[in-house]
């Protein structure tokens, strides 16, 4: 008998199993996909096809995806009913088989589910959603120098203002809360002096927790150590400086967690001031030291000119033999950036940076930023991580004017099934995708959304078209 409503339970495959937040991959593991609403009946036959090709030209039959239907969005609605964007089948099927991969979805209207794509990253906790962003030459681009950015960005899931913990401005518990707030909290904080929420205001709650935080920096950390060279470097972008008990306290847990857990593998920027300062004079004192770190030093007064002495002092004394005389060099750099200028450095210093690690609302905003330099969203893959459980996901909407056409990009569901194979460990299928795609787009062997920004234009290539186009470069 099947474990499902309306699913039949698969008869072959093996289902992956997570130990310690590792996925444990089967040769034949069943992976259940969401086909996706709108484009999403042209884009993942595409990505199927493409998938499945790769696979079988890497191992020939040493190993296979089972594939298994299950239903989100509105397809979901057309079996299960009305309003049923995110059926018990759906969520039984994920958890029971850890990964799964889908298209575009609909944002329901109505139904009580904000996002489908937040629903399914909060039920099974998939706190770190990473997405790489990364030219592919020949990718028509607005920037100069596209290929300059190789970054990654890992946005923090769960937390922030997309909990939903939020009150409209007429609602009475609102209200309530406003006056509450008004009347007591704020006069007893002490140091909020006479602000005042206006009566008529909307509000929300903005909670950043240390484990969010730190279970996510570790994430970001654990892949840098993957990489090599200077893209061993993770930047912790935040907005500090102005909600620093939220933002900052996240800048702060990501440097506690280097310079504990990742002692031996870590250093923080300013560390690396100070070793880099010694290694090129060993005998350059603490004071002097101190002086070419920290910016109009010799104004300050002398409580903060010995906090900093002593910094050097103990940074020295503690890693000075474990980091220092270049060996800083091969570790993951940890600094912090202030989020809205990364937004300029990703375009005026893209080669600087490789992983930022961000919170949920700047992660939004950076990784469509950084996508629309390489390219557009239809080339930006996109993966939600956990300890339990990884969705992979296109990154775009449904377009639903473009649905059935067999024109629309799918690169962006091929790509984070890249991304779902290097998960797997299964790097040389993942490897010959990036490469036929790469060929693709270099070929100009493009859909009508890079065909028609190319100079001169091209003819644009089906949906399935550019599925074939890329195999045929394996």
């Amino acid at each position: 008998m099947s474990q499902f409503e309306k699913l039949l339970t698969p008869t072959k495959g093996t289902a992956i199993r997570f130990i310690d937040g590792t996925p444990k991959v089967p040769n034949d593991p069943i992976i259940p996909f969401i086909r996706g609403d709108g484009t999403g009946v042209d884009i993942w036959p595409a990505t199927q096809k493409v998938l499945d090709a790769a696979v079988q030209k890497a191992y020939k039959n040493e190993r296979q995806i089972e594939w298994f239907k299950i239903y989100a969005g509105d397809e979901a609605c057309d079996l299960y009913g009305t309003y049923q964007y995110l059926p018990k089948d759906t969520l039984k099927a994920i958890r029971t088989y850890g990964i799964a991969i889908k298209g575009p979805l609909t944002t329901p209207i109505g139904g009580g589910i904000r996002s489908l794509n937040v629903a399914l990253r909060q039920i099974f906790d998939l706190y770190s959603c990473v997405r790489p962003c990364r030219y592919y030459k020949g990718t028509p681009s607005p920037h100069k120098r596209p290929e300059d950015l190789d970054v990654i960005v890992y946005r923090e899931n769960t937390e922030d203002i997309y909990m939903g913990i939020e009150w409209e401005a007429n609602d009475l518990i609102g209200r309530n809360l406003i006056e509450y707030l008004n009347s007591e909290v704020i006069p007893l904080n002490g140091k909020l002096g006479n602000k005042q929420i206006p009566k008529d205001s909307g509000v929300g709650i903005k909670p950043v927790s240390k484990i969010g935080s730190q279970r996510h920096i570790r994430k970001a950390i654990q892949h840098a150590l993957r990489l090599c060279g200077q893209k061993r470097h993770v930047t912790l972008v935040h907005k500090g400086n102005i909600m620093k008990f939220t933002e900052g306290a996240f800048r702060d847990w990501g440097y506690e967690l280097a310079t504990t857990e990742f002692r031996d593998v870590c250093i923080t920027e300013r560390e690396s001031w100070i070793l880099d300062n010694l290694d090129k004079n060993h005998l350059l004192c603490h004071e002097e030291n101190a002086r070419m770190i920290e910016p109009g030093y010799d104004s300050l007064t002398q409580n903060k000119k010995d906090s900093i002495c002593l910094e050097v002092k103990t940074i020295i004394n503690s890693i000075g033999e474990s980091h220092g005389n270049g060996k800083w060099r091969q570790m993951v750099m940890v600094d912090d950036r202030i989020a809205d200028s990364i937004f300029q450095q990703i375009q005026t210093r893209p080669q600087e940076y490789s992983i930022l690690a961000t919170l949920n609302l700047n992660g939004d905003y950076i990784s469509d930023a950084a996508a629309a330099i390489v390219g557009g969203l239809g080339m930006a893959p996109g993966a939600n991580i956990g300890d339990k459980a990884a969705i992979f996901e296109a990154t775009h909407g449904t377009a639903p004017k473009h649905a059935g056409l067999d024109r629309i990009n799918p690169g962006s569901v091929i790509l984070s099934g890249v991304m779902m194979l290097e998960f797997l460990g299964w790097q040389e299928a993942a490897d010959l995708i990036t490469k036929g795609l790469s060929q693709s787009i270099s070929d100009k062997q493009v859909t009508y959304d890079l065909a028609r920004l190319m100079e001169p234009a091209v003819d644009p290539l089906t949906c399935s078209g550019f599925a074939d186009s890329v195999i045929s470069k394996f």
